[in-house]
């Protein structure tokens, strides 16, 4: 089960409901309770008991042909459990408040894990194999074809427990962090937040916090305080407890540091993201102080407060943009670039495979989740009709080219691709479709409307980010050694890392300390954040390239889409001549927004 989110970034005033799609899951199953579910279950069920008594205890004799033979039959059963699990997951995101989807999400995760449990030998006696003789038997060219996948795989050799700790560890995990996850969101899309009179959605409210009447904004951030506030408890207690979770496993799995499992999953080293953080931090004068002093002084105030972080310059005239515009700028941008890239991008419009409605229980955000290859990908999204939504649709289809791109080409184990660089489809297409609507416009005053709402993209992306992963480093790293935080503790972290990300030009009211809380990453994917930053930045590199009329750059790029999680950075980045072990990579890419900044100084 693999899901792509959107970053934090804000929205605005609702498009018409009418004139939004809605995803068909029937692809994938055509009702939770027909006859097709329940027959893949008893299937999974079947086919797992038969691997184990087939495989277990018995790889090390097997021939490179046999064990790709085993390979291919382990991918075959995991790919039936990846789709039940997408299936549960996107019916419950769409309405979460839905208790009988809640039950059938949690049913179906319980029963997938059980099967998955007798499957879970495989990979723990695939890393027990001697390096030696595993090297033998890739000189096969049947098992040659898997090497990535069992490279990715023994990268966690060191920090693997035995066969009995392993099982217990991930049949626990539903009564566990998966369920803590489950609480945060049901609780999420639970809540209702009175602004000015209006009942709104989390979503909703925080939507308002873009509006154009900063007296409305300033109702929204005191009340969104308001209602995180009176829950802050609950809230502190799932951060609390999944943070003491995620310790006790790291210490079992002798991994250095909070973030060290995270960066092994992304395949990236701990130095290579230490990098990016430090590089980041230090452009913060340069990048969000300069330019969120520039915004104060367009909106004529002494100081910022929080609910004016994204507030629209004062000569925006928010016109809201519908869907079918939206789509039309999107997929032509795509085909400015590549005829092919766009060609795939359309079977998302042509067919229901987004969902961008707007209701209440709805998961809030937006993301891209790739169910199974022998599928589609799906996209969720909450389209309010803003310039800002429609780089949401470019990031979210982009993720989901890549994944058909990949899916195809590498099957359901090797085209999962790391975090970091599963970010440079989407950042790559808001980056095509930004440049394509602004080498468009020729009005002076909407030029700099746009190239403003792009540096706070930007910065959303990649300061916001990197901040929020100073967070969550400091709170794990406190949470490890003096043990649980009240939520004021929590609260002083959050206006410490927030203060040295936004600069001076930013004042903070007491109801921001909780803010935190309503961020979905911090529960479900500890640590995810930097990958924002890391595919932002390199997108940044990588766009540069482009840029400058690298020869056969839209192959090599669709090569790189294609490769799912079968190369490195090093080795993707390698054919446009980048490096991202190197420091001035990362200059590089913070170049970028620095230049933009400059130009919206040099215009004033």
């Amino acid at each position: 089960m693999r899901t792509t989110d959107a970053p934090d970034l804000a929205a605005a005033p609702a498009a018409e409901a009418a004139d939004l799609p809605s995803w068909d899951l029937s692809d994938l199953y055509p009702a939770p309770d027909g006859p097709e579910v329940e027959r893949d279950v008893r299937a999974a069920e079947r086919q797992a008991k038969d691997f184990a008594t087939a495989y277990a205890g018995k790889l090390a004799a097997l021939s490179g042909k046999a064990l790709a033979e085993a390979i291919s039959a382990y991918e075959q059963i995991e790919e039936i459990l990846g789709r039940l699990a997408s299936y549960a997951q996107l019916l419950f995101a769409a309405e979460q408040t839905d208790a009988a989807r809640g039950r059938f999400y949690q049913t179906m995760m319980e029963r997938v894990t059980a099967i998955s449990s007798d499957l879970l030998f495989f990979t723990l006696e695939l890393n027990r194999l001697d390096d030696a003789l595993l090297d033998a038997r890739l000189r096969d060219p049947a098992l040659a074809s898997w090497r990535p996948w069992l490279r990715d795989l023994r990268v966690f050799r060191p920090h693997q427990l035995s066969d009995e700790l392993e099982k217990l560890v991930h049949e626990k995990d539903v009564t566990g962090h998966a369920a803590w996850s489950r609480l945060f969101d049901e609780t999420m899309a639970g809540m209702r937040i009175d602004v000015l009179g209006e009942d709104l959605t989390v979503s909703a409210a925080l939507n308002k916090l873009s509006d154009r009447d900063r007296s409305v904004r300033e109702a929204a951030g005191r009340a969104v305080g308001a209602a995180f506030g009176e829950r802050v408890k609950l809230f502190a207690l799932i951060t609390n407890t999944l943070a003491k979770d995620k310790a006790i496993l790291d210490d079992w799995r002798h991994y250095p540091r909070p973030t060290s499992a995270r960066n092994r999953a992304n395949m990236v080293e701990d130095e290579v993201v230490d990098a990016l953080v430090s590089a980041v931090r230090d452009a913060y004068p340069r990048l969000s102080h300069r330019y969120y002093a520039m915004k104060a002084k367009w909106l004529g105030l002494p100081k910022l407060q929080h609910w004016d972080r994204n507030a629209p310059l004062p000569e925006d005239d928010d016109r809201k943009i519908p869907w079918e515009e939206a789509k039309s700028r999107v997929l032509a941008a795509y085909g400015a670039f590549s005829p092919d890239l766009a060609a795939i991008g359309k079977r998302f419009f042509d067919r229901p495979w987004i969902d961008a409605t707007l209701h209440p229980g709805k998961a809030g955000g937006a993301f891209a989740h790739p169910a199974v290859p022998s599928v589609h990908p799906y996209l969720l999204l909450n389209y309010h009709g803003r310039t800002r939504d429609v780089m949401t649709l470019a990031h979210e289809l982009g993720h989901g080219v890549h994944q058909v791109l990949a899916g195809d080409a590498q099957g359901y184990l090797r085209s999962a691709t790391p975090l970091t660089l599963a970010e440079t489809a989407s950042v790559f297409g808001e980056m095509l479709t930004f440049r394509a609507m602004l080498d468009a416009e020729t009005d002076p005053r909407r030029r700099r409307i746009m190239l403003a709402a792009k540096v706070e993209d930007m910065l959303n992306t990649v300061v916001r980010q990197v901040a929020f992963y100073r967070f969550e480093t400091l709170l794990h790293d406190e949470r490890r050694g003096s043990g649980e935080l009240l939520p004021e503790r929590i609260g002083a972290i959050w206006r410490e890392v927030q203060t040295e990300s936004l600069g001076p030009a930013f004042e903070f009211t007491p109801e921001y300390d909780v803010f935190w809380a309503y961020v979905p990453h911090f529960i479900h994917s500890p640590f995810y954040v930097y990958a924002y930053a890391f595919g932002d930045c390199l997108v940044n590199a990588l766009y540069s390239v482009f840029r400058s009329g690298h020869p056969g750059f839209q192959a090599k790029y669709l090569d790189l889409l294609r490769a799912g999680g079968t190369r490195r950075h090093h080795e993707l980045l390698a054919p446009f001549g980048l490096n991202a072990a190197d420091p001035a990579f990362w200059t590089k890419g913070l170049d970028v927004i620095a230049g933009f900044i400059d130009e919206l100084e040099a215009v004033g």
